[in-house]
């Protein structure tokens, strides 16, 4: 099994990557919260892993921090959460609020995450409740809308519209809504890059 990687940065396409390492591409699939803590493409990366071996594919998943990993992992144990709607929800929800909704059985916060119905959200709430004792609270800020923020042309806007809108789809959301969510987060935000557009739309479906 491979559980850390370390090596060059070559593609961010949210929600995936591609990391040399000594000469070999691992495709990884990231959450967001993960995504919004990488370095630019070509410098070095080191991600925390779980690989997932199937019949027809051998799928590794990164993660930036110790504490998501292993969230992830304990999730994809509970009955009807597999490792995709897994990192649907760690792209929708900090370690840390999953950990507070779930210790104040806050469901109305877990089913606004995409694949989460209130079935889910307490099938969660009731198996995770006596396993998250080992999960602390960062003091870590929340990330701020600034990046990528500057003048761009019509041709770069329409691509990091269209690449935001494909990342939400890739982590569950209908397409219907990535649209519509987008579009609302590129008004509040003109000339965004595609990461800011994505936790921008994020956190106002989570939101609410």
């Amino acid at each position: 099994m491979i559980g850390r990687l370390r090596g060059e940065l070559l593609e961010k396409h949210p929600p995936q990557l591609v990391v040399d390492v000594n000469g070999l591409g691992y495709e990884v699939d990231v959450s967001m919260n993960t995504y919004y803590q990488l370095p630019e493409v070509g410098r070095p990366v080191t991600l925390y892993t779980h690989m997932v071996v199937r019949e027809d594919a051998q799928l590794l998943y990164g993660f930036y921090e110790r504490s998501e990993r292993s969230l992830f992992r304990t999730l994809i144990k509970v009955n009807g959460v597999g490792p995709k709607l897994a990192l649907t929800i760690l792209s929708g929800i900090s370690v840390d609020e999953f950990v507070h909704s779930v210790q104040h059985q806050d469901t109305v916060a877990l089913v606004r995450l995409p694949g989460v119905g209130k079935k889910t959200a307490e099938r969660l709430i009731i198996e995770m409740k006596d396993k998250l004792q080992d999960f602390q609270f960062s003091d870590v800020d929340e990330f701020t809308l600034t990046d990528g923020m500057g003048p761009v042309t019509n041709n770069a806007a329409t691509d990091s519209r269209a690449e935001a809108e494909s990342a939400l789809v890739a982590l569950g959301y209908k397409p219907v809504q990535a649209t519509k969510s987008i579009a609302q987060a590129e008004k509040a935000n003109p000339g965004a890059s595609s990461e800011v557009l994505i936790r921008a739309a994020l956190k106002s479906m989570v939101q609410g």
